[in-house]
């Protein structure tokens, strides 16, 4: 149980609720007063842009792996013709 703590929070409503039904947003404390509009944009812009955050490339990794053993196996067979 929590005493003595209040929170403004936002809750938006999904569009299409295949997965989510909503979207609940805690505003931080010491904000200066915004519109209710301003707060809604802000809060349907984060929901948009949620997903499309870039991924790092982990490419490098399996790529090296590769010319490694690429590399052994070259070295390998050649010291095993000599």
């Amino acid at each position: 149980m929590v005493k003595g703590i209040s929170r403004q929070v936002i809750v938006v409503q999904s569009p299409e609720p295949e997965l989510f039904e909503q979207a609940i947003f805690i505003l931080k404390d010491g904000q200066p007063k915004v519109s209710d509009e301003t707060l809604l944009k802000e809060a349907k812009s984060l929901i948009n842009h949620a997903g499309g955050r870039k991924r790092k490339n982990y490419l490098y990794g399996p790529v090296w792996a590769c010319g490694g053993a690429l590399a052994t196996s070259f070295l390998w067979l050649l010291f095993s013709i000599i």
